[in-house]
């Protein structure tokens, strides 16, 4: 039988007190930047698990959400996402700070002034930020990102892209344009795949031009505008669109709008996500829904119960608005469920 190397054992090998070494493979404060990776170093070189720091009670949470996920296009969604991490803290007596995060920051270092236990990451990460996170040794979990080796969360984007660009071809339409941002997005990739599957089963081809990525830029509104503006100055513009987000498929009914043509008649609208504004809008906006309140609370979950090979996959339903149907488009087309 192995032995496991114990935090004694490292402490030994290091020179050091137990206790420093405990605050150094839980990236607390107390020691400086040699010490503290000298003994990670050291745990490293004698094969410690360091899944056994998940043990201990978790008292601090920092939630990390990417800059580029600005107030406009993101906020709407992660809020609540935040709202259901928070409900979950509250439920067990644990605090929660925020911070937003970037690559050009230093990690460790905004994550020592929050001192927290473990960590929840929404959205998307750059791969340079995710490997600092893994050098925190705190226990993460990611909300709508998938990595091979953290515990995440998402909602069924796959499906959710599918069962859209299928109801789009229920009403009718054949020439669906996906509207989106940069598929460096785990989500966003996963939303263009059943997109294409969809229109790949209803055997529709359609040419490049009808699959907008616009730059991730801070001003994303200003981008999506730019967009569809290409799109609509096709030959043969789109009869349909499939937005990445709400807030995309919003921008997108406005540019129709300012443009006099109508929604749903002349082009039908489907977003993703369900947040508040979609039922608001006029008309009000089809989409698929992703229950954000519950992706928060079970990325906590996964954090308390050391779930840390763990994937969970939400299920998405659609919610068919005024937007994308017509009594001239009904049912025209019929799919197998």
């Amino acid at each position: 039988m192995v032995k496991k190397t114990r935090i004694k054992d490292i402490a030994v090998a290091s020179g050091v007190s137990i206790a420093a070494v405990s605050r150094a493979l839980k990236g607390q404060p107390g020691l400086s930047d040699e010490t503290r990776q000298r003994i990670v170093s050291i745990a490293q070189a004698q094969g410690y698990d360091f899944s056994r720091l998940r043990n201990g009670r978790i008292k601090r949470l920092l939630f990390l959400l990417h800059r580029e996920h600005n107030i406009a296009s993101a906020l709407p969604f992660y809020s609540t996402v935040m709202l259901g991490v928070a409900d979950a803290c509250r439920e067990h007596e644990v605090a929660m700070s925020f911070q937003p995060i970037g690559p050009d920051d230093v990690v460790a270092e905004l994550i020592n002034l929050h001192q927290p236990d473990a960590l929840i990451c929404a959205g998307y990460l750059e791969p340079e930020v995710l490997a600092e996170l893994r050098l925190t040794t705190l226990p993460v979990a990611l909300v709508d990102l998938w990595a091979a080796d953290f515990p995440c969360v998402n909602p069924d984007n796959y499906h959710g892209g599918f069962v859209a660009t299928r109801h789009l071809l229920e009403q009718g339409r054949t020439r669906i344009a996906f509207f989106g941002t940069s598929q460096r997005h785990y989500s966003i990739r996963q939303r263009v795949e059943g997109y294409q599957q969809a229109l790949f089963d209803a055997g529709l081809t359609l040419p490049a031009d009808y699959r907008i990525e616009v730059p991730p830029v801070k001003d994303i509104e200003h981008a999506l505008v730019d967009g569809m503006t290409r799109l609509l100055a096709l030959p043969e513009p789109p009869d349909a669109i499939f937005a990445y987000n709400d807030v995309a498929a919003l921008v997108a009914m406005r540019e129709c709008a300012r443009r006099g043509i109508r929604v749903p008649e002349e082009i039908a609208v489907v977003g993703f996500d369900d947040i508040d504004a979609a039922a608001w809008a006029h008309p009000p906006l089809s989409t698929v829904a992703v229950d954000k309140r519950e992706l928060g609370r079970d990325a906590f979950q996964l954090l308390m119960n050391d779930e840390s090979e763990r994937s969970l996959l939400l299920p998405v339903r659609l919610v068919a608005r005024e937007s994308s149907v017509t009594d001239s488009h009904a049912s025209r087309l019929r799919l197998a469920p």
